[in-house]
């Protein structure tokens, strides 16, 4: 393996005719480090990965890889890429796959190509598949053997374009997990593109969520879910309840909801809503309420914050029930962990901890 080198984008910004496609983007990706973009489809997170792998050059900004990668081709900047598609050669083995990563560039620490060929086969657990062919693997063993090819010239970035989103479900969570298992046991920086948040979340040392060509918010997995930064980070990433309303009174402090009117669904502010909080920004008139639907307490009566609701309708998720409540017309998302399914009047119980603030922007 290469010495291990972290990631550097400063101010970068990649357009296509006309249209940007990455705007002002600066990330810090450390040593070693497990690094995810998630974001919706059109987003730029994979412009932003092809950025760093210099088959899209920016129009502004600074890409550095260890030392300044501007005028390095990308074939010269030691990254290994696995795509979406796998691009395996249909016409090599599994083994002559991977080995084609090594013949422009010797193996790492002074090792024969088979003997390497071999290693990386054993490290994704494919030792006994080598002279089959791709239309001989099922598609999680074709993604193996392309981790394997990209791993084996000894990168010193790993880069992976949505490499899972054409498997199930299941043998995604699996393949997810080598993965990240590989990638602590090389050390190797990667920076990993998906739309699965949950998969993100579950992988990643810190995410970036990306939209409309900038990013949002740089955190932990813990971060990112518990302290959105954003509205659209508290959207994007797993169910969230948002409640706008007006700041009236910051010692304590405390928010009053708006109401939805059934008429024509107007936002109006009404003084029988006041939630709460545990803080306010600095000089904030009006914020966003964002609450988690396991932090909301189906009969929590014992709560300092209780909203009388009604059941709309549930989903029976084997592990809980996802319910959907009606309180002064907002829809607000309940887990809740009961034996049957919730319906009628309910008491809505919130801890003012639970609830994080997002000032309007």
């Amino acid at each position: 393996m290469g010495a291990v080198t972290g990631v550097r984008l400063e101010n970068v910004s990649v357009v296509f005719d006309d249209v940007p496609a990455l705007e002002d983007v600066s990330l810090s990706i450390d040593e070693g480090e497990f690094f995810t973009l998630v974001g919706p489809s059109g987003c730029g997170k994979t412009t932003l990965l092809r950025t760093i792998a210099g088959f899209e050059r920016p129009n502004a900004g600074r890409v550095a890889i260890g030392e300044d990668v501007a005028d390095v081709p990308p074939e010269d900047r030691n990254v290994g890429v696995v795509f979406q598609d796998y691009a395996l050669f249909p016409h090599m083995s599994a083994r002559e796959n991977v080995a084609y990563g090594l013949r422009y560039r010797d193996p790492p620490e002074g090792v024969s190509p088979d003997r390497r060929v071999s290693e990386l086969l054993d490290l994704v657990d494919m030792g006994d598949a080598g002279d089959r062919d791709p239309e001989e693997l099922s598609g999680g063993q074709q993604q193996r053997i392309a981790l394997a090819r990209a791993l084996a010239p000894g990168p010193d970035v790993l880069l992976l374009d949505e490499p899972l989103s054409a498997l199930d479900a299941r043998l995604r969570e699996r393949l997810r997990m080598v993965i990240r298992e590989i990638q602590r046991e090389l050390s190797i920086t990667t920076v990993y593109v998906t739309h699965d948040q949950a998969e993100a979340l579950a992988i990643s040392d810190r995410v970036a969520v990306i939209e409309g060509g900038m990013v949002e918010q740089v955190a932990t997995p813990e971060g990112i879910y518990r302290h959105p930064a954003t509205r659209f980070v508290a959207e994007f990433v797993g169910d969230n309840n948002l409640l706008d309303g007006r700041v009236v009174s910051t010692d304590p402090p405390r928010v009053d909801v708006d109401r939805r009117s059934d008429v024509n669904s107007e936002a109006t502010t009404v003084g029988d809503t006041e939630i709460p909080v545990p803080r306010l920004p600095t000089g904030a008139e009006r914020v966003t309420l964002a609450i988690r639907p396991e932090a909301i307490t189906l009969g929590g009566d014992d709560e300092s914050v209780t909203l009388s609701a009604t059941v709309e309708t549930t989903e029976f998720m084997g592990e809980a029930y996802r319910v959907h409540c009606d309180w002064q017309g907002h829809t607000l998302l309940v887990r809740a962990t009961t034996s049957e399914a919730p319906s009628g009047r309910v008491t809505l119980g919130i801890d003012p901890v639970d609830v994080t603030i997002l000032e309007e922007r």
